[in-house]
């Protein structure tokens, strides 16, 4: 990721770190010219995670950190299938799930839009935890080239679009 965008998600994901139980995710989309694709950098913290995830596949004792009979990537894809969608120029993306990390108290899933043309406007949305807190917020830095724009998205604005005409 580009080194602006990444000083942006150490910043707001350090003071939200502090002040859990703010409940917020950091997502980077970062367009990648050269190999035509959106890399995407999504942060959610475990918790939170946890606590959606119990309530989206009814089970209540789910511990993520130690699943039993599927993988956190097996219960992932599909939740974030449902839940984070990306358009450029008006034209839905297939969103490719890729895989995860575990960094501290947050985890760290990839994800990717590839085979990606020549594009002015992406509309994003990202409404994942806001089903169980009302006060999440989805937090969306894009960037293209040295441009970074952002976004704020939550559970009555889940949806939203940047431009980028200079590209």
């Amino acid at each position: 990721m580009a080194c602006p965008a990444l000083f942006l998600y150490l910043i707001t994901f350090s003071l939200t770190s502090a002040l859990h139980p703010m409940h917020v995710s950091v997502t980077e989309i970062e367009m990648d010219e050269k190999d035509k694709r959106l890399e995407i950098m999504m942060r959610i913290f475990v918790d939170d995670l946890e606590v959606t995830l119990r309530e989206s596949l009814k089970q209540p004792t789910l511990d993520i950190l130690s699943p039993k009979g599927q993988t956190l990537d097996q219960m992932m894809e599909p939740y974030l299938r449902s839940h984070f969608r990306v358009a450029l120029d008006n034209k839905p993306q297939t969103v490719k799930y890729l895989g995860h990390e575990k960094e501290n108290e947050a985890f760290i899933f990839y994800i990717e839009v590839d085979k990606v043309r020549k594009w002015k406007v992406i509309q994003v949305q990202n409404d994942i935890i806001t089903e169980i807190y009302g006060d999440q917020s989805n937090l969306v830095h894009v960037t293209w080239n040295e441009t970074i724009r952002s976004l704020r998205l939550t559970r009555t604005n889940p949806i939203d679009k940047l431009t980028f005409d200079d590209h």
